[in-house]
């Protein structure tokens, strides 16, 4: 269904049992859960699906190794539950998103004696959490085996490393899925749409004045509960209700730079636990790149945070002090910043309680917040939210038990990973453009080959596998409404290179002009915010 379409369903003066504000990892989430039990659920998204910090991760699907040492360091229960649910919920997402996640092993490298038994009776505790969703078993390696592994690192005073196993994943590309699974069940999905205020009935919500992000129309909607789930910006709306609540929320911002691949193997990650100054490195394979992150700093909430000159600098000389590698600002591809919000409950008195964990928040006038949390717990935040929202909005379900465990998203149910092959046979696709199709798209990838005749078959730029086809998909299929919406998150090219980002912009602009049939004014406006979010690295 058209974004039209679905306006349309929004204006029709109905009451939905649900109205999802935000669509990125936690709001598509419970998008899902709540349809799948068969609620009517309308999703908005101010801007586009995960345009905010879910597209902006470091790709990995994680229990959090630095959070299962402070739980068993300051016995802390909060950080003990917190790995436990990612681990069992990684099982989850790479069984139910199998084209857009994978397993993938990470290296952790030791200088110091003392820290082989440390760190490897950690990771091993690390695996028997994991229980049956295990994916791989910890192991040390000899410090001939991690160089191999890894033939970049710095072998002076190398004394081993330990071999564990976490898995990746695409963010936005899954963020999506989940909008649109949600929709095949029967969920009403709108991006670029945005609440501009709350309406109450007798001091309790009953709905929200929206407005078109895209043509500033705006009308009311009715629905008898209203969740929050706006991930760094749960204030704002929070704030909408109640003028004088507490802020939640302390975001800490994290940076990424995109190198070529020969700065990184092409099957293995690397995990510095500890830096000098207590933060975490990763070096990882993604999309044929090498992707480094990712720093910890205070930052304010901002919908496109700025990557700062002096966080490239610190990755840059971490990145020169564990590797035998002369990284330079011009081998970097691509820069970009995202928010990750810590929360702490409003009555919380002490700021350990600052956590990744999730909070849930129910105000006086029946806003119910769902703040904190990660990527990869998305779906327990979700089962949390909308069993929540049963009790609190009275809802009678279909379904009431959760649907979402075992079920898989839109492109996974008929993956086969060696459908490539068959790609190849079937269009006559090059390697690397079949390989990127089948796990971008699963079991949806020829319904974008079938786009891609002689004319559109093409790459829209050169050396990388992205075909002009999928930006007539995206704007077609996938509701994309803006030049950036493709660059940046129905294609990852804009977070892997900027330079063939700009060269891509004109011709990505004049298909989706076409298909959307957009005038000179319009076709301007569009081509001023690509340059401008692509000069500030999204």
């Amino acid at each position: 269904m058209k974004r039209q379409q679905h306006l349309q369903k929004l204006k029709d003066g109905s009451t939905f049992d649900l109205l999802i504000i935000g669509g990125g990892a936690t709001g598509c989430g419970i998008a899902l859960d709540a349809a799948t039990r068969g609620l009517k659920v309308a999703l908005i998204e101010k801007n586009d699906f995960s345009e905010g910090t879910s597209s902006r991760s470091t790709k990995l699907v994680h229990g959090g190794v630095r959070y299962l040492e402070r739980a068993v360091t300051k016995l802390d229960r909060v950080q003990y539950n917190l790995v436990k649910d990612g681990l069992r919920e990684r099982g989850f997402l790479l069984k139910n998103a199998r084209h857009l996640s994978n397993r993938l092993p990470l290296v952790t490298p030791l200088y110091k004696w003392l820290d082989i038994p440390y760190v490897f009776l950690g990771l091993k505790l690390y695996d028997i959490l994991s229980g049956k969703q295990n994916i791989g078993h910890s192991r040390l390696l000899s410090r001939k085996q991690a160089l191999r592994r890894f033939p970049s690192l710095k072998a002076a005073g190398l004394k081993a490393g330990v071999l564990y196993y976490d898995g990746q994943f695409h963010d936005s590309r899954l963020a999506l899925s989940l909008a649109l699974t949600a929709e095949q069940h029967g969920a009403t999905i709108a991006n670029h749409l945005a609440v501009s205020g709350l309406d109450k009935e007798d001091g309790r919500i009953s709905g929200a004045k929206l407005t078109n992000s895209l043509t500033g129309e705006s009308w009311q909607i009715k629905a008898k509960g209203v969740i929050n789930a706006t991930g760094p910006f749960v204030d704002q709306i929070r704030m909408m209700d109640k003028p004088a609540a507490a802020q939640i929320i302390s975001a800490s911002t994290g940076i990424h730079l995109v190198l070529d691949k020969g700065f990184a193997p092409p099957d293995t990650g690397l995990m510095i636990p500890e830096t000098e100054d207590g933060r975490v490195l990763f070096v990882l394979p993604w999309e044929g790149h090498a992707l480094i992150g990712t720093t910890d700093e205070p930052a304010e909430v901002t919908e496109h945070p700025r990557p700062l000159a002096a966080e490239v600098d610190y990755l840059l000389r971490h990145v020169s002090q564990y590797f035998n590698l002369q990284v330079k600002k011009s081998d970097i591809k691509a820069v970009w910043s995202g928010l990750r919000p810590l929360v702490s409950h409003p009555t919380a008195t002490d700021t350990a309680e600052l956590a990744r964990d999730h909070v849930i928040e129910e105000s006086d006038s029946g806003l119910l917040t769902i703040a904190g949390g990660k990527w990869t717990t998305y779906r327990k935040m979700a089962l949390d939210t909308v069993n929540h929202a049963l009790e609190q909005f009275n809802l009678s379900a279909p379904k009431p038990a959760c649907q979402t465990e075992r079920l898989p998203i839109i492109g996974s149910a008929n993956y086969n990973e060696k459908n490539d092959l068959e790609l190849r046979k079937k269009y006559g696709f090059a390697a690397d453009i079949a390989s990127y199709l089948n796990r971008t798209y699963g079991d949806q990838a020829e319904r974008v080959a079938e786009l891609a005749d002689p004319e559109k078959g093409i790459r829209l730029v050169e050396k990388h596998p992205i075909l002009e086809a999928e930006v007539l998909y995206a704007a077609r299929f996938e509701m994309a409404e803006r030049v950036i919406d493709v660059l940046a998150r129905r294609t990852p090219i804009a977070l892997l290179d900027t330079e063939a980002a700009k060269q891509a912009a004109p011709r990505v602009l004049a298909i989706m002009a076409n298909e959307l049939s957009w005038n000179q004014q319009r076709c301007e406006e569009e081509r001023l915010l690509t340059e401008k979010r692509l000069s500030e690295a999204l």
